[in-house]
């Protein structure tokens, strides 16, 4: 295929909006509303945010994954031994069946991996579910979000709602397209202890990992 040139591979109109799925060369791009989401291209530091996470909490976790996205988390996750159970939660079907049917994604195959189609706010509103690491990947993170009900997840309320659904000594972890001195003040509001990991990248400001970690019982 031209490297150069752009099939459009799916387009699906949904009440959040228009969402896209395209192909470039030997890559896949996600775009919503005419806004670009995430490619196939690198991945580097979706990896490290599932990675850093794991290792900060330094034992079998179960690990809770905000967003499917194209994949990188959700690989990242079940290359390791340490998850005993994955649950992902992705709101857009159309991005669960583009794994299936496009992606190539392998982990939707791991015995730990659970897929659940839902809003991730309304999900751990509606559950009582408990996760030793949450990582999110929604969005291009806490100042770029697509939609306006995901704002929400990345305010007071929805810091605390993540903060609840994690046992003594959890982990949160935050991808974020650029550093954002504010979103890292209410962190620390919120968490015992944060650290802000600057992700370089080709073009552009780096990619940022947020770690926010609660104190052990």
């Amino acid at each position: 295929m031209d490297p150069l040139e752009t099939l459009v591979i799916d387009r699906t109109v949904t009440e959040r909006g228009e969402i896209v799925l395209r192909r470039r060369g030997d890559d896949f791009e996600i775009i919503s509303n005419g806004v670009f989401l995430m490619d196939t291209r690198n991945g580097e530091s979706e990896r490290l945010l599932v990675r850093a996470a794991l290792d900060a909490f330094g034992a079998p976790a179960d690990l809770l994954i905000g967003g499917l996205g194209v994949g990188f988390s959700l690989d990242e996750a079940v290359l390791s031994a340490s998850p005993k159970s994955i649950s992902v939660i992705e709101i857009e079907p159309a991005v669960i069946a583009w794994h299936r049917d496009h992606l190539g994604a392998g982990g939707l195959a791991d015995p730990r991996v659970r897929v659940v189609r839902a809003d991730l706010l309304a999900h751990l509103a509606e559950r009582t579910d408990e996760y030793d690491v949450v990582c999110l990947d929604i969005d291009n993170g806490p100042e770029w979000t697509v939609t306006d009900g995901n704002l929400a997840l990345y305010g007071d309320r929805g810091l605390a709602l993540l903060r609840s659904r994690l046992r003594p000594g959890g982990v949160l972890a935050v991808w974020s397209a650029a550093e954002s001195a504010e979103f890292a003040a209410r962190l620390a509001a919120v968490f015992h202890r944060v650290t802000t990991i600057p992700v370089p990248v080709p073009r552009g400001v780096p990619d940022v990992v947020y770690l926010a970690a609660l104190e052990a019982r």
